[in-house]
């Protein structure tokens, strides 16, 4: 695909973004081929689960998201995502984003994503900061899943 040729569809994606700011859904993926798909759980709960049940529905999909920290892009580029916006987007998570070329669009940018209680990153993106690539954040985010979901955590 030439650079830019993915965001011709460009009325599609203003759609998939904007069910993403009213539906109150925490992503939008529309696959190559297909269905929207919408993600209600939060964090990276959604993507992970694509990429581990149902990879075809990532693979050359665009998708809006409103947060994509490094984990979550990390995701997206293991799943062929072939573009993307994000609301907020972490520094480190455009610097994988261009590494992989993966095009993407995003209102901001930031130093990296805090955890929703706002006293400290994210616990993902902190994990993530310093693995070399994609599939090492795919390993460190299979390991807090599990931690998480050991004890009890109650997803939403």
């Amino acid at each position: 695909m030439e650079k830019n040729e993915f965001w011709v569809d460009e009325e599609e994606n203003r759609a998939c973004v904007a069910l993403l700011h009213e539906s109150g859904c925490s992503c939008v993926v529309r696959p190559a081929a297909g269905q929207r798909w919408t993600g209600k759980q939060r964090g990276v709960d959604d993507l992970f689960y694509l990429l581990e049940n149902e990879p075809g529905i990532l693979k050359g999909a665009f998708v809006a998201d409103k947060v994509v920290g490094k984990a979550a892009a990390s995701l997206m580029v293991l799943g062929g995502v072939r573009g993307l916006y994000a609301g907020t987007l972490s520094e480190p998570a455009r610097w994988l984003l261009e590494s992989y070329g993966l095009e993407y669009k995003t209102d901001r940018v930031v130093p990296h994503i805090i955890n929703r209680v706002g006293s400290d990153w994210c616990p993902l993106e902190k994990r993530c900061f310093f693995a070399e690539d994609a599939e090492a954040c795919r390993e460190r985010i299979r390991r807090f899943l599990q931690a998480r979901d050991s004890q009890g955590f109650v997803r939403n």
